[in-house]
């Protein structure tokens, strides 16, 4: 059965795409499936994992929202997903693996949005960014230390998904716009919907070359690409839709994100900096998993730990450790 997508790869992928039997393998090898090829194992594995449960109760932009269809990392991340694979189709690349590298992308990200990506990078003698965080999970920390053992091709498109990361395929980097495109399209959704903005608010310019609405956005962003992108051996906006989106992602800064972050930033930042400390001196305390897969590191070990939390899951910690109980005092 995989043959039968090899030859399908080798018929009707562009001659820039990643196709499965090129692949620069694993780490360590494995005895090949006979139904699937290597990214779509990828693609199984990532989606299958701890880590991409958990992002279900990881915030996107709004804390704890009050209604059901605000984005959470999860729902951003299957938004990525979808918007990549429309790109891969169009431009005949890889979907499968265009697909993994979607949905492994953010299983590294904090609780708490990009405050609390920001408090562990201030924290950490190393620093934290969430991409490499993303890597660490699928090479370390996931199946219990032993990690998942994903292709060179996925893991790379998973560090480099940033915009300043620099994807090694074409697939890699129709992610890393599928990424920018969605996070501010439904952000720009959910924001009007909690009364941040209105649509009539938003930057003309980028009305006029975008749409008014998420779908015309999303479509208007796929064709550009798609027209600026097709049999080239790259994936790009033009120029002037480019600085469009461009736009949007300032005036969302501006008018959103600013505001939005200023609801949870001290609560957030007074958790996690407490958490940080308090597990730092005592690691002891820490999970087994975290203090095996960092050994002496204990700064990486803390940074793995609160990582991986859910919003929930880190209010809760916080509040068995520093929050008196009725009959404790």
């Amino acid at each position: 059965m995989k043959e039968i997508t090899f030859e399908k790869e080798r018929a009707f992928l562009s001659p820039y795409a990643k196709k499965s039997f090129e692949s620069a393998g694993r780490e360590r090898p494995e005895k090949p499936c006979n139904m699937r090829t290597d990214f779509q194992r990828d693609r199984d594995r990532i989606i299958y994992s701890k880590s991409f449960l958990r992002l279900k109760n990881k915030t996107q932009v709004f804390f704890a929202p009050d209604g059901d269809h605000y984005m959470s990392r999860l729902t951003h991340t299957l938004d990525v997903s979808q918007i990549a694979r429309s790109l891969a189709r169009c431009l005949q690349l890889n979907e499968d693996l265009t697909e993994a590298i979607a949905l492994g992308h953010d299983l590294g990200h904090t609780p708490f949005g990009h405050i609390g990506e920001r408090v562990l990078n201030t924290l950490s003698p190393t620093g934290f960014k969430h991409s490499e965080q993303s890597l660490r999970v699928v090479d370390v920390l996931e199946k219990d230390g032993k990690g998942l053992n994903l292709t060179f091709e996925v893991r790379d498109g998973i560090l480099n998904h940033t915009k300043r990361g620099t994807p090694a395929t074409l697939e890699g980097a129709a992610v890393s716009l599928a990424d920018r495109i969605a996070y501010i399209n439904h952000d720009i959704e959910d924001a009007i919907r909690a009364g941040y903005l209105t649509e009539e608010e938003l930057p003309k310019d980028a009305v006029r070359i975008f749409g008014g609405h998420t779908s015309e956005r999303i479509n208007s962003a796929i064709v550009d690409i798609y027209e600026e992108s097709k049999g080239q051996n790259y994936v790009r906006m033009s120029e002037k839709t480019g600085k469009a989106l461009e736009e949007l992602r300032s005036f969302m800064f501006e008018h959103v994100y600013e505001r939005a972050n200023k609801l949870i930033q001290e609560s957030a930042e007074r958790m996690l900096t407490n958490l940080y400390t308090y597990f730092l001196g005592r690691p002891e305390e820490l999970p087994e998993l975290y203090r095996r897969t960092a050994g002496t590191d204990v700064p990486r070990a803390v940074c793995d730990y609160l990582s991986s939390m859910t919003d929930k899951y880190a209010i809760g910690v916080f509040n068995r450790l520093f929050v008196p109980r009725e009959g404790s005092v």
